[in-house]
Parts: structure tokens; sequence; C-alpha cells
């Protein structure tokens, strides 16, 4: 069997809301949560294969500058759907707003920052 990504773990201001949107939006489940390093809370949503770890520490962290200046820095997280349409209207209708739409081979796509600035490519294969 091939390397397959289990998850992503990456910090958010409020765990429990950032997976509550991800459940409505994606279809996604709670795997787990609890109490993470440095007294932080952790929230793992996703399927049963696959998830992102969202991390919360216990303290306040500064603003930082974009992803994509940054060496480590996450720049996006891709979901692929099987309706980019639908999905694309229901993250509307949550407030997000959705940017950069391309049609390419072998599909098409869009992006969405969610309210802590984390970007989602949102892409459906032809």
């Amino acid at each position: 069997m091939p390397t397959q990504l289990e998850h992503a773990n990456f910090t958010v201001s409020d765990p429990h809301a950032t997976a509550a949107w991800m459940e409505k939006l994606f279809g996604w489940g709670i795997r787990w949560h609890g109490d993470a390093i440095a007294g932080g809370t952790t929230v793992h949503v996703g399927t049963e294969n696959t998830y992102l770890a969202l991390y919360s520490p216990n303290k306040k962290i500064a603003d930082t500058t974009s992803s994509y200046t940054t060496i480590g820095g996450l720049n996006h997280v891709a979901l692929v759907v099987d309706d980019l349409d639908t999905t694309e209207a229901a993250i509307k209708a949550h407030g997000f707003e959705t940017v950069n739409h391309a049609d390419y081979e072998p599909g098409r796509r869009f992006y969405f920052h969610d309210t802590d600035g984390i970007e989602y490519e949102v892409v459906q294969y032809d």
C-alpha cells in the first residue's frame, strides 16, 4: 500500500467552532477532542480515514504574516468534492467568500479563507 496522508494539524482560534462549520459544509464528523500540548485543546474532524487536527493553545497568539511568505507556513488545504457548485453555494451561504475560480485539466476549483485566515482549495475532478 502506498503511503497515505492521515491528518494535518494546524492552529485555529476556536477548534470547536471551526469543526462545527466543517461538519456542516463537508459532512465530516468529530473523531476525537480533548486536551493537547501546553494546555491547549484539539478537535479531530474528518472521515474514518483522514482528518484535520484543529489545535488551539491556552493563550492568545498574535497574528503573523502570510503563510506564502513564511518558510514552513501552511499555504492551503485542498478538498475534493463530488459537486463543486453545490459545495460553493453552501460555503457562500455560510458567509465565506469564494475566489480564484479556474477550470483546468482535469477539473475545476475555487478557494476560500476561513475566519482564521486559513486558505482552502475546493476541487472537483471530471
